[in-house]
């Protein structure tokens, strides 16, 4: 029997894709939100797709904020950028 992959939607797009292909922002038990590379960290995810056209669509709909009732600081969106590009040079 083949094994079950997880699926999560993305906030930008709201297409379901493999968790593994989309980047994880949590809001921690703290309050604080930051990036989640390994998917470990604990807290409420929100996943968006590694594309410039969806972290435009998510971040003109708040749709993080929207996600973790709170508002989002500028170093996640500058990090969300950062990998974005790094992702688009390999």
């Amino acid at each position: 029997m083949p094994k079950k992959i997880p699926m999560r939607q993305c906030v930008g797009c709201r297409e379901m894709k493999p968790k593994k292909e989309l980047i994880r922002v949590v809001r921690s038990p703290e309050g604080a939100v930051s990036l989640d590379f390994r998917g470990k960290l604990p807290g409420r995810g929100a996943y968006v797709c590694p594309s410039g056209e969806c972290l435009k669509r998510a971040r003109k709909a708040k749709a993080l904020e929207r996600a973790f009732s709170v508002p989002l600081p500028s170093e996640v969106w500058e990090g969300l950028d950062a990998q974005l590009r790094e992702g688009e040079d390999t």
